[in-house]
């Protein structure tokens, strides 16, 4: 268990995380933040390109398991769209939701990864429950309290141990 706001791998978008480097690194499970990581914050269902990444992913033998911190079903909607077990009211930093969701798959905290988008919930969250901490850029900064925390937290997102932001792009 580590306090640490320090992710260990960041990317540009979740699609740019491939299935290669998960199973370079061991990660059989990939945990999943919900709002603008998987999709916008009010969007009603996922996009055909999430819908084709995780398709992809699954076909690949990896887990994905969404934890996320909203009260509303909307959760629940994705998940199943998705094809993908979910936990809501996960207490993100707590490190509560990736412990149940540990405890519902049957894997180790070595085999599990969390991504998500923000610093203070996502990264923490998982660093403080000893799985591996993928950082995404926010899908939409809509919301003035989005861009602010986005900007309190551009000093640890610039420190990622291994930052493939640009990876795919250039």
């Amino acid at each position: 268990m580590s306090f640490s706001l320090i992710p260990d791998y960041s990317f540009g978008k979740l699609t740019d995380i491939d299935v290669e480097l998960l199973k370079r690194s061991g990660i059989k499970l990939l945990l999943l933040d919900l709002d603008n990581t998987v999709s916008p914050y009010g969007e009603k269902k996922p996009s055909d390109e999430m819908k084709s990444w995780f398709d992809g992913m699954k076909n690949e033998g990896i887990t994905l398991f969404i934890v996320s911190n909203t009260r509303k079903p909307m959760a629940g909607v994705f998940a199943r769209e998705l094809g993908v077990d979910y936990i809501i009211r996960a207490k993100k930093p707590f490190g509560k939701g990736v412990q149940r969701a540990l405890a519902v798959t049957g894997f180790s905290e070595g085999e599990t990864a969390l991504a998500g988008d923000q610093i203070f919930t996502d990264t923490l969250a998982a660093n403080l429950a000893n799985v591996t901490s993928f950082l995404v850029e926010p899908i939409l900064l809509n919301y003035p309290w989005l861009t602010l925390r986005y900007w309190v937290e551009k000093p640890f997102r610039m420190m990622a141990k291994n930052d493939l932001r640009r990876q795919r792009h250039e």
